[in-house]
């Protein structure tokens, strides 16, 4: 068995006049994510791991922001067709460990939720989905409320060898 592992980062600022996505659940909060999608995050994070670890290459080149088929599309879209090309490149999910960085709106209590959207989204189970929320004790742009990031790990497996000189 092949595995790989893959690390995603993505980060977007807090504007007024947009819904507040991570995970794909909607967070209810007075400032939501500027970006050309809907600017989820962690979904955005979780993409680039997975592609990183395929060496698919990264979310921007799959789902550019110049294209306007993209504009304002639900990241659950983008995270499912992500998931068909690593399937399609013959890797299955192993797990996911993703961290949220937001000093605003406290997280913890909506964990679950994306959890278990998460992991119908990529149709594994959500014991495979670790995700965690921490702030930056008020340091930063995060710190000073003008962004949230995310940062994601992902361990994928293919059950055959990939024949290769080495």
């Amino acid at each position: 068995m092949k595995i790989r592992v893959g690390f995603g980062f993505d980060v977007h600022a807090l504007v007024t006049g947009r819904d507040l996505w991570l995970g794909g659940v909607k967070i209810p909060h007075t400032l939501g994510l500027q970006g050309h999608s809907d600017a989820d995050v962690l979904i955005h994070a979780i993409c680039d791991a997975l592609l990183g670890a395929a060496n698919l290459r990264d979310i921007g080149y799959h789902f550019p922001d110049t294209a306007g088929k993209y504009k304002n599309i639900d990241s659950k879209i983008l995270l499912a067709r992500t998931m068909q090309l690593i399937r399609e490149a013959g890797y299955e999910l192993g797990n996911i460990d993703a961290t949220i960085v937001a000093e605003q709106p406290k997280l913890n209590p909506h964990i679950p939720t994306m959890q278990a959207t998460l992991a119908t989204v990529l149709q594994v189970p959500t014991n495979d989905i670790s995700l965690k929320a921490t702030t930056t004790e008020h340091l930063g742009f995060t710190g000073r409320q003008e962004g949230i990031s995310a940062y994601a790990t992902v361990l994928i497996q293919k059950n055959s060898e990939l024949p290769g000189p080495f």
